[in-house]
């Protein structure tokens, strides 16, 4: 079989491509779930135990990217390794706005995958979907996603204070949001 050439593919950055969700990204969603403590930095924070059977049935209703309101990518590198997910969620097309979630397995961290993720997905947003601004949030605790949010040039716009409890404290959500123009800008540089 030839190899496939994605060099030309809109869902594919510099070191990550995004795919549906599928079934087989359960055991991996699993594995991840295992990581309690970042678990809980995503503001989920300790959730009731699960298995891959029971992830499995909750990815069937989004697997193909289905839209019951968000829609789930699997993230991967280029040599199809799968390293995490984003999703596409909150969109209000009357307004014009959209938000995104990610999660990065452990073992992935800091390669520059999350940033090459968001951006295809930010690219998708503004540019096919004509939104005009995607929202964003993280803890104030989880330092990796407040400078993923500087490196993708997201503006700082507010603090909702002791918004999340888990592990015993009120921990503050640092609001971040993006316009179409800014990725514009950034695109163009």
């Amino acid at each position: 079989m030839t190899e496939l050439d994605y060099s030309h593919y809109f869902w594919q950055g510099q070191l990550v491509r995004l795919r549906p969700v599928s079934l087989e990204d359960a055991d991996a969603k699993f594995a991840a779930s295992l990581d309690s403590p970042s678990r809980q930095v995503l503001q989920l924070g300790v959730e009731l135990p699960t298995t891959p059977q029971l992830l499995r049935k909750s990815l069937e209703s989004r697997i193909d990217c289905k839209d019951d309101g968000i829609i789930l990518f699997t993230i991967e590198t280029l040599q199809a390794e799968n390293v995490g997910g984003i999703s596409l969620h909150s969109r209000d097309d009357k307004n014009g706005h959209f938000g995104f979630g990610i999660v990065i397995h452990r073992p992935y961290w800091r390669r520059g995958y999350a940033a090459d993720a968001v951006r295809i997905l930010l690219k998708y947003g503004f540019w096919e979907r004509r939104y005009q601004k995607c929202n964003s949030a993280c803890l104030d605790i989880n330092e990796a996603s407040y400078q993923l949010h500087k490196k993708l040039d997201f503006v700082e716009e507010g603090r909702v204070r002791q918004q999340v409890f888990f592990n015993g404290q009120y921990h503050d959500e640092i609001l971040f949001g993006m316009t179409r123009e800014e990725f514009d800008e950034q695109m163009a540089s």
